[in-house]
């Protein structure tokens, strides 16, 4: 993906194309791109058969809820860590704020979480590096999964959670957001669309609730 190919939300309520506003790269895989709701490249959305709505993205709802903010949307979907690694320059080019999210696909492929931890640390150092303030998002709960995969899940996240203190960015609490309390390790119901991915109104208290800026 070019950034050419990527989409910068704007007209999603308030001035988001505002010169002033604060530019957020979201870089992941599915979960930041939209799936199976929407998809910022419109070639996958052909090759995938997915959608083109913009709600199906937490990206659009923090944006709704804070208008001085603009996302850029480099979600990949079924892209591992190490591949989500390899784009992130590119994605991060003139943001102020990235946000780091990735790792159920390794677990679906059967690599080391060890592996992605170490990924993801990396993309944080990097983001670092290029003066951006970082943030990094737990794996959701993955019906589909359940419960074999989650076991690997809370591994992952764990890891996640120590490498944030270490390098000192905070996590956004995907996982914790969208746990179904009466089922635990899964999304509830409504939140999910497939088992797999959030459902509109689970993006949505994706954007709302477990979004914050650093």
């Amino acid at each position: 993906m070019t950034l050419g190919a990527v989409l910068l939300l704007a007209g999603c309520g308030g001035s988001s194309t505002a010169p002033r506003a604060t530019l957020v790269a979201t870089l992941g895989d599915s979960i930041t791109a939209g799936s199976p709701g929407y998809d910022p490249d419109p070639r996958m959305r052909e090759t995938l058969g997915f959608g083109a709505n913009q709600k199906s993205q937490w990206q659009y709802w923090a944006q709704k809820a804070q208008p001085d903010l603009r996302f850029r949307n480099c979600g990949v979907y079924g892209q591992r860590t190490d591949q989500i690694a390899r784009r992130l320059d590119e994605c991060a080019n003139g943001a102020r704020v990235l946000v780091v999210q990735g790792g159920i696909n390794d677990i679906a492929q059967g690599r080391p979480v060890e592996t992605a931890a170490a990924n993801l640390r990396r993309m944080v150092r990097r983001g670092k590096e290029l003066g951006l303030e970082v943030e990094v998002a737990t794996l959701l709960p993955w019906n589909n999964g359940y419960p074999e995969a989650d076991p690997k899940i809370r591994r992952l996240n764990g890891l996640i959670g120590e490498l944030a203190r270490a390098e000192r960015v905070p996590v956004l609490p995907f996982y914790s957001t969208l746990e179904d309390p009466a089922r635990p390790g899964r999304m509830r119901e409504e939140w999910t669309s497939d088992g797999d991915h959030p459902s509109v109104e689970g993006y949505r208290l994706l954007g709302e609730r477990a979004f914050r800026l650093p």
